[in-house]
């Protein structure tokens, strides 16, 4: 991340160019920090900055800085000038750079001679802090016993099949009048995918909505149909080995719902139909797939048998980075949270991704949760080094701890539990609004 990029990318979303402690580039640094650090409070991170940062985080130090490493007055401890500083940093420029790591991670990432890359999508929902900001703009749930305490999103997450490289999400209100579905999200976000990438999506996604949007943008499509669809798609009885040619039209809810399809909107793809036994020794089942790809029937299944890895990257994000509660109280802070834990958690993936690189282990042959404690063990002394050669003997260091963070290989399936809850305790009073 160069700081002209940042200096550029600050200058044009209207971000004020004052020489402080608190950069651009340093802000969103200690916004990153806090993420890997499980959700850490702002004292957390101010502390990260008196604790020594690299000094290529200041390409241009102002005098408070000259004068702290020339052993003058040191900054303060408090948290009140980074708030400050994280609440006036523009909101574009934090998401033109999270879109440039994660474009620059998969180009790094794609081996030499592969193709594009084929993409898991899912939804998914995050609470929010009670705001009258964000309850306004993200309602909370309501039931039969009335309306939620919690603003909820709706997220929609886009990962790298091979590598879990996240793409920065796209969001929106769960409730009320503004609510979107994951479908809609889809058709934002697939804007900003890499060229040619393919699309895998469960039968949430098995829409012509999502087929349309992905052959209008090029990319290749795997969707998962529900029976229904299935059954009218065929036109006639669903049966195992199923692999036939077709053009998709859209239905009259589909044309209500989405007004802008042209008269003569179509996809042309094949249905595939195959009967699946789930691991779990329940019974099997027919399974329908569309897709726009020309690969071969085992190629595709074995394909859309991948996009369970999008459950655990989701796992991920909201319980070990935190991401299931958000504390900050404003729409503008919420999306930089966002956007800046998807670039801690690619950091992490990236570290990966070059340990496979030299092992030959798949990326997703490696724990998550043990890597972010190595970078987060380690960063501060790789941050401390005095020269290269130094910083490289602590990243080689680390690399090595990496390599040990294999999961393990089980030669025999563990045994799975049935579902039970904890019996409640005792009951309290409802707190008065």
């Amino acid at each position: 991340m160069p700081a002209d990029f940042v200096d550029e990318a600050h200058d044009a979303g209207g971000g004020r160019r004052n020489n402080s402690i608190y950069s651009p580039l340093v802000v969103m640094w200690l916004l990153i920090t806090q993420r890997l650090f499980g959700g850490a409070s702002l004292e957390a991170a101010v502390l990260e900055l008196l604790r020594g940062l690299p000094a290529g985080f200041w390409p241009r130090p102002c005098k408070r800085l000259r004068e702290w490493w020339a052993g003058g007055k040191m900054p303060s401890s408090h948290t009140g000038a980074y708030n400050q500083a994280r609440q006036a940093l523009p909101l574009s420029t934090v998401q033109q750079s999270c879109d440039r790591i994660f474009e620059q991670l998969v180009a790094r990432s794609q081996p030499a001679g592969s193709g594009p890359s084929a993409f898991v999508l899912d939804g998914t929902s995050m609470r929010l802090a009670h705001s009258p900001a964000l309850c306004e703009l993200y309602p909370p749930g309501r039931n039969l016993h009335g309306e939620g305490h919690w603003p909820l999103l709706r997220v929609l997450v886009v990962h790298d099949l091979d590598t879990g490289l996240a793409m920065r999400p796209e969001w929106g209100a769960m409730h009320g009048p503004g609510a979107v579905s994951e479908q809609a999200l889809l058709e934002t976000a697939i804007a900003r995918l890499p060229s040619g990438s393919t699309l895998i999506g469960d039968a949430n996604f098995g829409v012509f909505s999502v087929a349309w949007a992905a052959a209008q943008r090029g990319h290749p499509a795997v969707l998962r149909l529900t029976a229904q669809r299935a059954l009218r798609l065929a036109g006639g009885v669903l049966q195992d080995g199923i692999d036939r040619k077709l053009v998709w039209k859209p239905s009259a809810a589909d044309r209500r719902s989405h007004p802008q399809l042209p008269a003569d909107a179509c996809v042309t793809g094949r249905l595939m139909i195959r009967q699946v036994q789930p691991d779990n020794g329940a019974a099997p089942f027919l399974l329908a797939l569309f897709t726009t790809q020309p690969s071969s029937h085992a190629e595709v299944f074995e394909l859309y048998g991948r996009r369970w890895a999008i459950e655990t990257d989701l796992r991920t994000l909201k319980s070990t980075l935190q991401m299931d509660q958000l504390t900050c109280s404003t729409p503008d802070m919420v999306a930089k949270e966002i956007d800046m834990a998807i670039t801690a958690y690619n950091l992490v993936r990236a570290m990966i991704v070059l340990a496979s690189e030299q092992s030959g282990v798949p990326p997703r042959g490696y724990s998550f949760t043990k890597v972010r404690r190595i970078v987060e063990t380690f960063a501060p002394a790789l941050a401390d080094a005095p020269n290269e050669q130094t910083a490289k003997l602590i990243f080689d260091q680390m690399m090595v701890y990496v390599q040990q963070s294999r999961l393990p290989t089980r030669k025999r399936k563990r045994p799975s539990y049935p579902r039970a809850v904890w019996k409640r305790g005792g009951s309290f009073p409802n707190h008065k609004r």
